[in-house]
């Protein structure tokens, strides 16, 4: 029998699971964006638009530099779901342990990394000479608190991948509000700047780290971690390769068009600058929202494979898809059309705003053509398959905005003609990967019924 947090995907009414699943999946992620955008709008309303522009302009090369270890969280997750719907809690055993050895190991490893590369790769980005030093200072504080950021995510991820959605979320509930009263504290009492929102994340990660820690230890069966356990098993860790490597090299490919892009949105100085990142952090809502179900897709995907229900596979695909396209048209549309008084939470410039207004329009609003990309790459994802969409992903996102940059972004040089290269790459990206999916389901479920005429 199922214990308490967790969900067998693999029986019963596909869309009431998945709806109490994704929900807490989407709180959480709204949450803990909440809490990162309380650190942009914190030093943009009591430090200036520089210190704005400053943090919020280094999104992309975090993820530029923790993209890879992100995905092998992912690789993490798709094998748990998998060996959870298959039964399987000698292998599940296995991959708690190597993944709370990667994220420990990784972390830092990414800690130095951060510290040593922060300058020279702002510099490469062109970041304005009155944004540079203080995002630099951001950047090498948060990479200090590295370790705890990628071992909470890898444990998330086991959580997650069984059913328990509930557990994180009450974890970044509480961890958030420490993470706000410290940005306050440290901003408005201690001035500390940039500094001060840096160093409430780090706290806030540890703390997170700390809680997931504690909920693997006292769980029972096959995801109960234990120190005297840590270990990385090989074979493991070349499956969450495997599945969670490709997932990371798309991340971090992803991030270099972003970071080129960004590139492109510094040549227009400091006030476009500002304004993007006051809209792109609004976007984020928008975008963990539909990511939830990204997730969603994968784990009840990676269930039903592992326990060869593939008869269940397409009616996930339809329940995901359809409910990604209502969240990322509702909710972008919302960002947009109150988007006038939601960036003067962020600063109150009018040349800010009206730049922040001016990327909306053409991301924010046909964003949920990007959560239907994403769904289609988890539904990928959870069947095993992680090096077809990583491959479409790298050609048909980041080839196609690169591509654009250097040819119709240089030609007509606005924010306009670099913005809209966003629903242009999803849309052509989404199609391929809805082709792919038909072929790879229907070779798989031609071979497992093929394995299973022959065990019968």
């Amino acid at each position: 029998m199922a214990r308490k947090y967790e969900m067998d995907m693999t029986t019963g009414a596909l869309l009431p699971k998945i709806i109490r699943f994704s929900i807490p999946l989407m709180l959480s992620s709204l949450l803990q964006l909440l809490y990162n955008a309380a650190d942009v709008v914190v030093v943009g309303r009591f430090v200036g638009d520089t210190a704005l522009a400053a943090v919020g302009s280094t999104g992309s090369l975090i993820a530029l530099i923790t993209n890879v270890f992100m995905g092998l969280s992912i690789g993490t997750g798709v094998l748990v779901a998998q060996y959870f719907g298959a039964g399987d809690d000698e292998h599940m055993e296995q991959v708690v342990h190597t993944s709370i050895a990667v994220g420990l190991l990784g972390g830092a490893f990414l800690t130095v990394v951060g510290i040593v590369l922060a300058r020279p790769i702002l510099q490469v980005m062109g970041s304005p000479e009155d944004v540079i030093d203080q995002a630099e200072l951001y950047i090498r504080i948060f990479f200090g608190g590295m370790i705890a950021n990628l071992t909470y995510n890898f444990g998330a991820a086991v959580l997650r991948s069984v059913g328990d959605t509930q557990r994180p979320l009450y974890i970044l509930a509480t961890t958030g509000l420490v993470n706000v009263g410290l940005n306050l504290l440290l901003v408005i009492v201690f001035r500390l700047g940039v500094a001060g929102v840096a160093i409430a994340t780090i706290v806030s990660q540890i703390l997170s780290c700390i809680a997931v820690l504690v909920l693997l230890m006292r769980a029972k069966g096959s995801i109960h971690f234990e120190w005297r356990q840590l270990r990385i098993h090989m074979p493991t860790l070349g499956r969450m390769l495997r599945v969670g490597l490709p997932a990371g090299l798309q991340g971090t490919i992803f991030s270099i068009s972003n970071v080129i892009i960004q590139s492109g949105v510094n040549s227009f100085g400091s006030v476009v600058v500002a304004g993007s990142a006051a809209a792109a952090n609004l976007e984020g809502f928008v975008y963990v929202a539909m990511n939830a179900l990204y997730q969603t897709a994968l784990t009840f995907a990676g269930q039903n494979v592992g326990a060869g229900k593939f008869n269940r596979i397409r009616r996930i695909l339809a329940c995901c898809v359809c409910s990604v396209a209502v969240v990322g048209v509702v909710l972008g549309a919302l960002a947009y059309f109150n988007g006038g008084t939601l960036l003067q939470l962020y600063t109150t410039s009018p040349e800010v705003i009206a730049a922040g207004l001016q990327r909306m329009l053409y991301v924010c609003l046909p964003y949920f053509l990007c959560g239907i990309m994403d769904v289609m790459v988890g539904m990928l994802r959870g069947l095993g398959c992680s090096i077809v969409p990583m491959c479409v992903s790298i050609a048909g996102v980041c080839g196609v905005r690169i591509v654009w940059i250097y040819t119709i972004f240089r030609a007509v040089h606005t924010p306009e003609a670099l913005y809209i290269s966003y629903p242009i790459s999803w849309t052509i990206t989404a199609v391929i990967h809805i082709v792919c999916f038909a072929v790879i389901y229907r070779r798989m479920r031609r071979q497992h019924a093929q394995a299973v005429g022959l065990a019968a």
